[in-house]
């Protein structure tokens, strides 16, 4: 077999085109999740902590060699973190569906089994006494 069939096997396996489909939609899903908590969460807190601005925030830890201040920047980290958070979330709630759905649901009860051929037999028998 040569190298390029055997590529073509693997890449078209469903396994490896499912996480090529995962991937992009990780990116894709990721920078909505970057632009949420830097345009639309972080302003508010920000501006219920006290008018700080996130991404500005920082502490300046020395100069380069021309220079120019070297930045320790924080307040991307925290926003980092945000982002962080509400991707972990997003995914724990996908995960516990799906895995919802994959739970295999109970099988009702099987109905009682039938009395043995000679207690059957007997209870006839009874009934047939009653009877007299």
């Amino acid at each position: 077999m040569s190298l390029a069939s055997e590529f073509k096997e693997f890449a078209m396996k469903g396994s490896v085109l499912d996480l090529a489909v995962g991937v992009v939609i990780g990116a894709a899903f990721g920078k909505i999740v970057s632009s949420l908590v830097a345009d639309l969460i972080m302003p508010p807190l920000g501006l219920l902590i006290g008018k700080v601005n996130f991404s500005e925030l920082a502490t300046q830890i020395g100069t380069d060699p021309s220079g120019k201040a070297v930045l320790l920047k924080y307040g991307a980290f925290v926003q980092t973190i945000f982002e962080f958070v509400l991707i972990a979330l997003a995914l724990f709630v996908v995960i516990k569906g799906i895995n919802q759905l994959k739970r295999p649901q109970p099988a009702p009860p099987a109905p009682p089994a039938p009395p043995p051929r000679s207690e059957q037999l007997l209870q006839e028998i009874r009934d047939l006494l009653a009877k007299r």
